[in-house]
């Protein structure tokens, strides 16, 4: 469990599972788990029905969207965000590393008839980018990790957003407002925890959340959202130790057979070429975080530059930040699958942007952090670690 819980082991299996899937899906038995994928299975009693690889996408994964959301309460409340000028720079960097790829993309893209697919490359997988950084960045200053905490999850809010408004399809206002209402009731349960009765109350946590979940797919609002709601609505003392008993699950589990069932795609053969979309998220990826992320994180130390609650940064130990900010993976996948849930084709193209485009920045942000560490060795600012 100690292992799952590190930086460095989730992200090597985030990889493996992600290349896994790519792999079966264009061996010999890729049609045949492709099409066990799409198997449905519903709920009796409800109007719940979803295929395998949509149980992962709007059920498993919710945990990790929940796991998230606990994490932003806490960074909001007591962490490195809990107040506006200490997420000034983050999220002046953060909005630079959303723009400037929406823009590198648009470019790719204008004319193209597949402009919608903006928003994949905006998203920052935190869980692959601290573990990069946690295998290649041994001795760098502490800055640099509080850093790209802080950035990831101001970005991840953003993609959270997005999700929320721009994937919402067919309201239904009566299931959203249950919802709502089976949120506020986990809420309460949670803060009844240090009463008796304790037993009672974890199984009223179970069904009102699972209540929530339920409400929220079938009112049009993607299920992930019901995660985000419930982590924050949840009191932060008994969410942070559900956090901390789930992480090993949702890193040795959840996120990997996410990645699995997302990287089952068919790589088109050298005939076929490739969309713009393809193009669009391969190079909006690791140029456009890298740029974005860099230069405004850059402009936003100068802009608050006599604050003293923040440490300031070096350009390159920024462009490594940035290159970093370049690996999607998870929240890119599912816009992927969102962006494109009508155009299988279009969407499998998107998906292997994202692969590509997050495998470039990865091996682009090892190749800087490896340059930065020589260089704050080299400078006497390199910190000691533990093995």
């Amino acid at each position: 469990m100690k292992l799952l819980r590190s930086a460095r082991f989730p992200a090597i299996l985030l990889l493996i599972a992600a290349a896994t899937g790519l792999i079966v899906a264009n061996s010999a038995i890729g049609p045949a788990v492709i099409e066990f994928s799409h198997v449905h299975l519903g709920v009796p009693g409800t109007e719940i029905d979803l295929s395998l690889s949509h149980w992962v996408s709007d059920g498993l994964l919710v945990l990790f969207f929940f796991l998230v959301s606990i994490e932003l309460q806490f960074e909001l409340t007591r962490g490195e965000l809990r107040s506006a000028r200490r997420a000034a720079v983050p999220a002046f960097a953060a909005a630079g590393g959303v723009l400037v790829p929406i823009a590198v993309y648009l470019s790719v893209t204008a004319g193209s008839g597949f402009e919608a697919g903006w928003p994949i490359p905006t998203a920052t997988d935190i869980a692959f980018a601290l573990g990069v950084l946690a295998i290649f960045g041994r001795g760098l200053p502490s800055g640099i990790r509080i850093f790209l905490l802080a950035l990831a999850i101001i970005d991840d809010v953003v993609g959270i957003v997005f999700i929320a408004v721009l994937f919402a399809t067919d309201l239904d206002f009566g299931m959203l407002s249950a919802g709502l209402v089976a949120t506020a009731m986990f809420g309460a349960l949670s803060r009844l925890l240090h009463t008796r009765g304790r037993a009672w109350i974890i199984a009223g946590l179970v069904v009102t959340g699972l209540a929530a979940w339920g409400f929220i797919l079938l009112s049009g609002v993607h299920a992930t959202i019901a995660g985000v709601l419930l982590g924050l609505a949840m009191a932060q003392t008994p969410a942070l130790v559900v956090r901390h008993a789930m992480e090993p699950w949702v890193n040795g589990v959840v996120l990997p057979l996410f990645a699995f069932t997302a990287a089952l795609v068919v790589i088109p053969s050298a005939g076929d070429g490739l969309s713009p979309v393809f193009w669009g998220v391969l190079l909006a990826l690791p140029i456009g975080k890298l740029i974005g992320i860099s230069g405004a994180g850059w402009i936003g130390q100068r802009l608050f530059a006599g604050d003293p609650t923040h440490e300031k940064l070096a350009l390159g130990d920024l462009v490594a930040v940035g290159a970093l900010g370049g690996i999607g993976f998870t929240v890119s996948l599912l816009l992927a699958n969102l962006a494109f849930a009508t155009e299988p084709l279009v969407r499998d193209e998107a998906i292997l942007g994202v692969l590509a485009g997050s495998m470039i920045s990865a091996v682009a942000a090892v190749v800087l952090i490896l340059a930065r560490v020589r260089h704050h060795r080299r400078a006497g600012t390199a910190i000691e670690e533990d093995a």
